[in-house]
């Protein structure tokens, strides 16, 4: 797996206690090709081993993002696994939109904020270890109710525009990146109706073959990323690993 990364690569994963986040980080440990593991969530990650670094930093905040530019310290970064996304927040106010009426600005801020800034920023902060001459990736879920071609049911308001600014930011960085890391691949991937918190509200209309576990999840997304070449960088799949029209 990610057998074009070099031995013993460092990965960072955020949203580590998230489900589909967590899965990836053990699906990771269960190759002997991971050298470290810096798992980053708002609470600290439960799993023991040595090859992993749990770091508490909630990566909407400045402050989150400073101390894992400080984890990293400038060190080389193989893969980029950025899985920290919001669809529905009570705290804040957001819910789906179905009417027109329900539009939200505040609300639209916010799940603009973590669903799109905040990826941008990650980039941001890291990019001292993402580019040189070294193998990187750079993965960060999207959704394909983002994709402007695809959209046939309206409604999502929010969280539709989020997706789609996401998409264009990453491929914008990935023409950036690929100037500063000749071997850089920046993907933007839909992981399909995952059963986790973000998705459990809205599952009885999806069939039980559509809703996939976490694990099955990180494995798929891992062997599509694993597919990928350099000349793929900016581009949009799903877990299946079929190409996503933007």
């Amino acid at each position: 797996m990610l057998d074009h990364l070099p031995e013993k690569f460092t990965a960072v994963v955020t949203g580590a206690n998230g489900g589909i986040g967590h899965a990836l980080v053990k699906a990771l440990l269960d190759s002997t090709h991971i050298g470290r593991v810096i798992a980053v969530s708002r609470r600290d990650i439960a799993l023991d081993d040595a090859r992993v670094t749990s770091l508490a930093a909630d990566i909407t905040t400045q402050s989150g993002l400073d101390a894992l530019a400080a984890e990293t310290e400038g060190r080389p970064l193989h893969l980029l696994f950025n899985t920290v996304g919001i669809l529905h927040d009570d705290e804040h106010g957001v819910q789906p939109e179905k009417r027109l009426e329900q539009f939200d600005v505040d609300a639209f801020a916010h799940v603009m904020h973590v669903n799109a800034a905040t990826p941008l920023r990650l980039l941001s902060v890291l990019n001292d270890s993402l580019k040189g001459s070294h193998p990187t990736i750079v993965a960060s879920l999207s959704a394909r109710v983002g994709s402007i071609g695809d959209n046939g049911f309206g409604g999502w308001y929010s969280y539709r525009a989020s997706k789609a600014a996401h998409n264009m930011l990453m491929k914008t960085a990935s023409i950036e990146l690929g100037r500063l890391n000749k071997q850089a691949i920046v993907l933007c991937l839909h992981p399909g109706t995952t059963d986790t918190s973000l998705s459990e509200p809205f599952q009885a209309r999806v069939p039980q073959d559509k809703l996939f576990t976490p694990t099955f999840v990180a494995e798929s997304l891992l062997k599509v990323i694993d597919q990928r070449t350099p000349e793929d960088t900016g581009s949009f799949w799903d877990w299946a690993g079929e190409p996503i029209e933007w």
